[in-house]
């Protein structure tokens, strides 16, 4: 009698066959990148002329809507067209508006023919009293008639009054000479109250929105003197006065809002143009220095270092060791004395979980 063995066969090809599924269950595990947090340094002390980059705008920019909902029906003006002040920009459709104002100008000439019929009541049942053919009652209930259509003449008034001037808010008119620098809006589209329909600029003077390291800002004072280039005007060079200093960073955390305006005016410079403002800093009696904050240097056996970053692609960065030499600590953070460069991007959180050539998340 033969024995089976299928049971055996069985299990040594599963043994076999086990290495090779588990091999194919193993997968890459993606590497998380840590996130970091830096600042872009520059050294403070001595004369130094520093380049920032900002774009223009003009003087003064509205938003131009309608007090009143509706359809708009006409736009007369297109980009780029001059507008002098009081000229029609927009226009919606009227015809409700002018139903509402007829409705409102028949309830007060009805709220007057009241008024009439009750002045005349009162003065018959005022006679007919001194008469003594009236009692006291019907005295005041005539001079209470009377007094209420008065009071509702004075609502029908008022009513009128709103009405023509919603009827004058259908047509959108330029509050000052400009120029249109868009059109958000068609034709037989709805707006609702308050909706931009165009955008206007005005004034001669151009200004320059720029971001200023928050290392630098103390340096920044309203009224200096800065000069502009424009990337579009090759060869020209514009003076500017700086004409407000922010007091709170931007939503990056580490720059500040700084506004220049050009002292000349020129009909070249147009807003949204990309332009480079230099400021020249400090006096030249110190000594050129850069200061970072006091966590962003580390410490081991090797000596004292910072983490640099560069930039890689989208907000990916490689990180580098860089030693350095410190100087004194002071309320603005730890003096560099060697080591840093202007513009360089240091890692100031995260320091102690990051290695020399690792990939970041900035």
């Amino acid at each position: 009698m033969k024995r089976h063995k299928k049971p055996e066969v069985f299990l040594v090809s599963l043994c076999l066959i086990l290495p090779f599924l588990s091999c194919g269950k193993e997968q890459a595990v993606e590497e998380v990148l840590r996130h970091v947090r830096y600042v872009e340094v520059y050294s403070t002390g001595g004369g130094r002329l520093r380049t920032f980059s900002g774009s223009a705008k003009s003087g003064v920019e509205s938003n131009l809507s309608f007090k009143v909902a509706g359809t708009i029906n006409l736009i007369p003006v297109k980009v780029g067209d001059r507008v002098n002040k009081g000229q029609l920009i927009a226009r919606l459709d009227p015809e409700d508006y002018q139903l509402a104002t007829q409705q409102a100008d028949a309830a007060l000439a009805q709220a007057i023919a009241q008024q009439q019929k009750a002045r005349a009541d009162y003065e018959r049942v005022r006679r007919l009293y001194e008469n003594k053919n009236a009692a006291k009652s019907d005295l005041d209930a005539a001079r209470a008639s009377h007094e209420s259509t008065k009071a509702s003449v004075e609502s029908a008034q008022k009513k009128l009054e709103l009405a023509r001037l919603q009827f004058s808010y259908t047509r959108l008119k330029a509050p000052s000479k400009g120029a249109i620098a868009s059109v958000y809006l068609e034709v037989n589209e709805n707006v609702q109250q308050g909706q931009t329909v165009v955008m206007m600029t005005a004034g001669a003077q151009i200004e320059v929105q720029l971001a200023i390291p928050e290392m630098l800002i103390s340096q920044v004072k309203q009224g200096s003197s800065v000069t502009v280039k424009f990337d579009a005007l090759p060869g020209k060079t514009f003076q500017a006065t700086v004409r407000e200093v922010g007091v709170a960073a931007t939503e990056f955390a580490t720059t500040y809002p700084v506004t220049a305006r050009l002292i000349d005016a020129d009909s070249s410079v147009r807003s949204g143009m990309a332009a480079e403002v230099s400021f020249e800093f400090g006096s030249g009696a110190e000594n050129d220095r850069i200061t970072v904050p006091s966590f962003a240097v580390a410490e081991d056996r090797d000596g004292r270092f910072v983490y640099v970053v560069e930039p890689v692609s989208g907000d990916t960065a490689k990180v580098s060791r860089i030693g350095v030499k410190i100087g004194d600590l002071t309320s603005a953070g730890i003096e560099i004395l060697s080591g840093l460069s202007d513009g360089d991007l240091v890692v100031t959180a995260g320091v102690s979980k990051i290695e020399d050539g690792q990939l970041v998340k900035l």
